[in-house]
């Protein structure tokens, strides 16, 4: 496995963005923002290939300046961290730490460990450019299978071992990351009935809750003014950056 940035290869950029991965339909990032992101910060979109140059792994992150507090990262995590990247380069304030907004592994390729080797490889980049700590608004693997238990409530269970009971928590765990808090509206994704049934299969033909494929919380669908928005959490992490990781 090798270990590249967007801008050392950007003639990758469109094989990261159409790797096969397994986010819902409906979880679409804002193509305007994720391109100034890969502009800005080619240094810090990792792919990672294997022998025959193909793309088996990606991580897209972006620097923001954070005070270290805990209380002061946002609660809308996935979508504040662009903005808030956005807001600190152009304001010029420092960039003290790296957001990863995603570790993903081509379907079928979790058994070689490729998770936490690219998880590593974020790491990594971040302490060559010199920040402090990475952050991740970590979309637990496993909380899809119970939509309703609160995720304050699914991010504190734990193994006899202590670790973390979801899988993807674990990883993070298992390479030294600290659990934060929930950030409880990580990801707002809203639409009209017709395209969650287009993105889903599903009817949406009544008002409330709708259990949705994917989602880590019910759906809340409102059939008289036909829309239905979706409020994701994830859990804020942080890796602190102290020697670098053999890989």
């Amino acid at each position: 496995m090798r270990v590249v940035t967007l801008k050392e290869r950007p003639d990758l950029t469109d094989a990261m963005l159409h790797m096969e991965a397994e986010w819902p339909p409906y979880i679409a990032p804002e193509p305007m923002l994720i391109g100034w992101a890969f502009d800005r910060y080619s240094q810090h979109q990792i792919v990672v290939v294997d022998d025959d140059d193909t793309v088996v792994a990606r991580a897209a992150s972006v620097p923001f300046s954070w005070d270290g507090s805990v209380d002061s990262l946002p609660d809308n995590g996935w979508d504040a961290a662009l903005k808030l990247s956005m807001m600190d380069t152009y304001d010029g304030r420092p960039l003290t730490t790296l957001c990863a907004l995603e570790v993903a592994v081509v379907p079928g390729k979790r058994a070689r460990n490729l998770s936490a080797f690219t998880l590593a490889a974020v790491a990594d980049n971040a302490r060559d450019h010199g920040y402090r700590d990475v952050v991740v608004p970590v979309r637990p693997s496993a909380k899809h299978h119970e939509p309703h238990v609160p995720m304050t409530e699914y991010a504190a269970r734990t193994r006899d071992d202590g670790l973390p009971t979801d899988p993807w928590l674990r990883v993070h765990v298992r390479a030294g990351a600290q659990v934060l808090k929930v950030c409880p509206v990580s990801m707002t994704i809203s639409g009209s009935l017709a395209q969650w049934r287009a993105w889903t299969g599903l009817p949406f033909d009544t008002s409330g809750p709708v259990v949705v494929p994917g989602a880590l919380t019910p759906v809340r669908a409102d059939v008289v003014h036909d829309h239905a928005v979706y409020l994701e959490p994830n859990v804020w992490v942080r890796h602190p950056l102290t020697e670098r990781h053999a890989r």
